[in-house]
């Protein structure tokens, strides 16, 4: 909603005061769709020419993110600490039947109990991956804790592949449309024996090229590639949440203040209270018993 409640106001404010100050809107609709062709044209081809087919994939998936926002709510870090609670607490108990929820936790009944978290891949991998890597009886539980760093570390990276491009894009918006304007301004040069009154309208369209590829750069591109960064950020918390509990796992702490360490450890807007917590443990606790 204020990704749509933004971009209104782009536009409002921008064309608005421009016909308030006295412009006209004919020179400019009369010169967008060719000077859009142009700067849209290349800038896509561009985007294009300097990705991969699957980073233009992603990125297409995430520009949904502008209008979506971050995936996880703060009920999904609630849940997030009640599964790894559960998790541990088997660990603890009976590692033989841990094995059957981190080997097959599509069919899990733990993992069943948070389908949206049972559903996200790279959650769920992360979480099966270290406590199977934990069962492996390492010697130096800070070997367990490097290889999630480094592995969080990569994802980050590749997950922000989508805002890298879309700002490679804003940068070169510009310059496209400089490019656009020399050529209306050849073509300009090319009927320089008409009144001055066609020449100013032919002037004024070639400027509508420098005009769109910086409102579209900075008014436009720039802005989604920053919400979209801003976004993949805030997902990361998720994913840092589970690091903070296995990783207290890894050293022997009571499954209790593995959570509270998790807890303290999210940021405060999405944050469950200590209350929130302990109600939900408790009633894991009673459906277990």
């Amino acid at each position: 909603m204020f990704a749509l409640i933004g971009i209104a106001v782009i536009f409002i404010m921008v064309f608005g005061g421009y016909v308030l100050a006295g412009g006209k809107m004919g020179i400019i609709l009369k010169a967008l769709p060719f000077e859009m062709i142009m700067i849209g044209g290349a800038a896509v081809g561009a985007f294009l020419l300097s990705n991969d087919l699957a980073t233009v994939k992603h990125t297409l998936r995430d520009t949904g993110k502008v209008f979506k926002g971050p995936k996880w709510k703060p009920d999904d870090y609630r849940d997030l600490l009640c599964l790894l609670f559960e998790l541990v607490r088997v660990a603890r108990s009976s590692p033989v039947a841990l094995e059957e929820h981190i080997e097959n936790p599509e069919g899990s009944a733990i993992f069943g109990r948070y389908p949206k978290i049972q559903h996200d891949h790279d959650a769920i991998d992360l979480i099966c991956d270290t406590l199977r890597a934990a069962s492996m009886n390492y010697d130096d539980p800070h070997q367990v804790e490097e290889v999630i760093d480094k592995r969080m570390e990569a994802a980050a990276h590749h997950s922000q592949h989508s805002a890298h491009a879309l700002q490679s894009m804003a940068d070169a918006l510009p310059a496209l449309g400089i490019v656009a304007a020399v050529l209306g301004v050849i073509k300009t040069m090319a009927s320089i024996d008409q009144p001055p009154e066609v020449l100013g309208k032919m002037i004024g369209g070639a400027l509508v090229g420098t005009f769109l590829g910086v409102f579209l750069a900075y008014g436009i591109v720039g802005p989604f590639s920053t919400r979209i960064k801003a976004v993949i950020d805030e997902d990361n918390h998720f994913f840092h949440l589970i690091r903070e509990v296995l990783v207290a796992n890894l050293h022997r702490h009571p499954p209790n203040i593995c959570i509270e360490v998790g807890r303290q450890n999210t940021p405060h807007h999405v944050r469950p209270t200590f209350g929130e917590i302990e109600e939900s443990l408790r009633a894991l606790k009673q459906d277990a018993a």
